[in-house]
């Protein structure tokens, strides 16, 4: 299944996911290199919620433009299965390999506006990011590694303890809260 018809069977978790998921299908027929960065003005993103086995704690990295402890995730940037592209990003911004999915179906889809920001000396202008995230499970006792050029800290928190950490208040009371949400009645139906 593409991804225009996971994001269409998607069931939308509440009125901002299904208003996301509507602007992304848009994006999808009208948009032109939306899998690519050279799409200045809204480009398809992965990001992952790291949970432990026990889906007690969340993973995060202490992302450097935003100086918050933040989910991990990145570009397309030209791939089309967002699910390898989460996993991808997830080890690479944690040094963790034994990444896996805990599902391979939408967990959860959100837009998301990007300040400016200089990256790599480069301003880069504001845009959107047409956000799909993954719930993922890694190993509490693997080794946690830094990706200096993105962030500053690789940690795990307790569920509650990640929104507490998060210093970005839309990201904390709107994604991050969700997702513990979602996460909790996941296992109710495990």
């Amino acid at each position: 299944m593409n991804l225009r018809e996971q994001i269409q069977q998607y069931r939308a978790w509440n009125e901002q996911e299904e208003a996301d998921r509507q602007l992304m299908l848009e994006f999808l027929d009208n948009g032109r290199d939306v899998f690519s960065r050279s799409n200045r003005m809204a480009h398809f993103t992965a990001s992952s919620w790291i949970t432990n086995r026990e889906h007690s704690k969340i993973l995060m990295v202490y992302h450097n433009i935003y100086h918050s402890w933040s989910w991990t995730g990145g570009h397309a940037d030209g791939e089309e299965d967002l699910l390898a592209v989460a996993i991808r990003e997830a080890q690479e911004e944690t040094g963790v390999k034994n990444i896996h999915p805990v599902t391979s179906d939408i967990f959860s889809l959100e837009s998301l506006c990007v300040d400016g920001h200089e990256k790599r000396g480069k301003y880069v202008s504001s845009h959107l990011h047409l956000n799909v995230t993954y719930l993922l499970e890694a190993e509490e006792e693997d080794r946690l590694k830094m990706k200096p050029d993105e962030n500053s800290g690789v940690r795990w928190f307790g569920l509650w303890e990640a929104l507490d950490v998060c210093t970005e208040p839309w990201m904390k009371e709107r994604i991050y809260q969700k997702l513990n949400e979602r996460l909790l009645r996941l296992e109710k139906e495990i």
